[in-house]
């Protein structure tokens, strides 16, 4: 992986579930307790932290026929201390309720210091493009959690017709702003999908991970994109 060069950065690619916004915590520790997993706001927020190298492992070699929300959900679970056969009972029944869900309103809750950081990053000159595995409703979701005018565009993988981690759609997102791979990092949630796909276009990506779950990757890591706007920052003094 080609290391960050935060000095030399024009721009920045963007993750948008789990970078910018997470999933309303209060929401979905309510759904949980209708099916009889009682937890905490902050107790799933660290579950699903938790889960993430589990689920990116999944992602780049699938070892069943599950879908990639159904594994999400499980893994989850077994984070919050599920047994494996009970969590695998309830997922599918977690992500029917879920998916009743509007993407826009469960995606809803804005992570620690991302309006001030991404108002921070334009100030200085950065492009900022929002690059998505999406559904066809993260412009809206940008729009009603107030970010859609911090950033330079949305790359919403239902509109361009491809997904992370496949590369043409980091090249799409990098035409929106003409700028060179070399000046550009990706930031996002997930190894096997943010820094992978990233790679494969040229870009280095920085993994986040916010309560230390990620082992040793060979790529950056911040715990947020407050971190990652005053590493920038500091590269630049």
């Amino acid at each position: 992986m080609r290391d960050v060069r935060y000095a030399d950065l024009s721009g920045l690619l963007l993750d948008l579930g789990n970078t910018l916004v997470g999933m309303d915590a209060a929401l979905v520790t309510a759904v949980l307790r209708r099916e009889g997993v009682a937890c905490s706001p902050e107790a799933f927020r660290r579950a699903e932290a938790a889960a993430r190298p589990a689920l990116s492992a999944w992602i780049a070699n699938p070892v069943t026929d599950d879908t990639t929300t159904v594994v999400y959900v499980r893994t989850m679970l077994a984070r919050l201390g599920i047994a494996s056969a009970e969590a695998a009972s309830l997922a599918p029944a977690l992500v029917a309720h879920l998916r009743r869900i509007p993407t826009p309103r469960l995606w809803s809750e804005v992570l620690p210091g991302v309006p001030q950081a991404l108002a921070r990053l334009r100030a200085r000159g950065l492009r900022l493009v929002v690059v998505s595995n999406s559904d066809g409703t993260a412009e809206a979701g940008m729009i009603e959690t107030g970010l859609r005018g911090l950033v330079d565009g949305v790359v919403d993988s239902a509109h361009v017709g491809v997904e992370k981690p496949d590369r043409r759609i980091f090249e799409h997102a990098l035409g929106l702003i003409d700028l060179d791979p070399t000046r550009v990092a990706h930031v996002g949630d997930l190894y096997a999908v943010d820094v992978v796909g990233a790679a494969g276009a040229g870009i280095p990506g920085v993994l986040l991970d916010p309560y230390g779950n990620w082992p040793d990757m060979g790529c950056a890591t911040v715990p947020g994109v407050a971190t990652l706007e005053a590493r920038i920052e500091a590269a630049r003094v």
